[in-house]
């Protein structure tokens, strides 16, 4: 890259890179009015492990709580308040927890999010499953079982935790089977995307760390901002810009320690600001990583990404398996998709690699439009599993795999 074509830094940013910055400040902070000091809440996800947590003890010790510890993702502990706890006349125990979805509250929040446990005779095993007002997935693309509730997996994942940890003994003996429910769970539902995307009868038990942060979008750019200024003080040239803490933890995993910590920026829905930032500043490489939902948007030139703000287009997605020329039978299938995701499971069926790599290559060519052409960029796809999908541009040498 020629170094005329790299803009100057924050020190040296001329007026019309100044108003570009600001216009684009103005651009990402319009859909919703800004808050100081924004509170952070818990996922419906957190509120049924630490509800869990609640009726466990009191089923088995007869302790009744008040707050309830749940270990989250990332290590750390959390206390939430347990609304009520109660024994049931058929021997079971049930707990609940008010949702609190902090100063970012959705339409969950308020919901009542209970567990009933109880014990069966399968020893040693633990059972989840979803009650009134958890829905059940009916359609393809979700990442979970057809028939069976819709509680995703790190929340499942946490409430086996609980479980564990609390009935170890217990479970040398018996089963325990835990049933979460939303008593509003049906009608919170009908004000969500659920009923499109084939969850029926409730909503969602969701989270992937446990913790709702604040959508505050002048704030969030701010940060974006901020970290790629601290690289830039650093001597960084290469910055990795992931949609979300999995595909960070998934991008750190591939690039091992062959970049610093600081290198590593989380930019949410932001890509067409952070790459912009980039490009306004000492930054001469920018790696996109995320999952195909989200670099679906970006192919289709969407520069923020928020899910209330733009939708995957299926015809687009149907349009690009044209163009790799898939079978008829599997571009009628993608056009009546459930999700990005089943998208892609319907084109792995078909084993044509080539649909993930020309998606890439579409984000490739839109953001090196949008840095208007002063910064390299790459893209990394990632699977669900963290094994890399597609990388461009890449060399076969680059089709590389991290497994969390």
């Amino acid at each position: 890259m020629k170094n005329d074509h790299v803009a100057a830094g924050p020190e040296k940013m001329n007026k019309g890179q100044i108003a570009s910055e600001h216009l684009d400040l103005q651009r990402i902070s319009k859909d919703k009015p800004e808050k100081r000091n924004l509170r952070t809440g818990y996922t419906t996800g957190a509120s049924a492990a630490a509800a869990t947590n609640a009726s466990l003890k009191l089923l088995l010790f007869g302790e009744k709580v008040k707050e309830a510890v749940i270990l989250l993702p990332n290590k750390k502990h959390a206390w939430l308040k347990i609304a009520w706890s109660k024994l049931e006349s058929d021997g079971s125990a049930t707990a609940a927890v008010i949702k609190d979805g902090g100063d970012d509250p959705d339409v969950t929040n308020g919901a009542e999010i209970c567990s009933t446990v109880s014990l069966t005779r399968d020893v040693g095993v633990l059972t989840i499953e979803g009650g009134i007002g958890v829905g059940r997935v009916t359609k393809p693309g979700l990442g979970l079982e057809i028939g069976r509730p819709a509680i995703n997996r790190v929340p499942k994942k946490m409430i086996e935790q609980v479980s564990s940890e609390i009935a170890s003994e217990v479970l040398k003996n018996s089963g325990v089977k835990i049933t979460i429910s939303v008593p509003d769970g049906e009608q919170i539902a009908k004000k969500t995307d659920n009923p499109r995307l084939g969850i029926i009868g409730g909503i969602s038990i969701l989270g992937t760390t446990g913790i709702v942060f604040p959508y505050s979008t002048a704030s969030f750019a701010a940060s974006i901002k901020q970290s790629i200024d601290v690289a830039v003080a650093m001597g960084t040239s290469t910055v990795i810009l992931s949609t979300g803490s999995t595909s960070e933890d998934y991008a750190k995993l591939l690039f091992g320690s062959s970049l610093p910590e600081h290198s590593f920026i989380q930019i949410g829905d932001f890509v067409g600001y952070a790459v912009r930032q980039s490009a306004t500043k000492k930054i001469s490489k920018a790696i996109i990583t995320g999952f195909i939902g989200k670099l679906t948007k970006m192919a289709m030139g969407v520069s923020q990404t928020h899910v209330k703000g733009s939708h995957v287009d299926l015809k687009f997605m149907a349009a690009l398996a044209t163009d790799c020329k898939l079978p008829a039978d599997a571009i009628a299938e993608i056009g009546k998709a459930n999700t990005a995701r089943h998208v892609g499971e319907i084109v792995r069926r078909y084993s044509r690699q080539d649909f993930f790599d020309n998606l890439c290559r579409k984000v490739f060519e839109f953001l090196r439009k949008y840095s208007n052409y002063v910064i390299e960029i790459e893209v990394v796809m990632f699977e669900f599993d963290g094994t890399v999908c597609s990388r461009y541009p890449y060399e076969s040498s680059d089709r590389l795999s991290a497994v969390v």
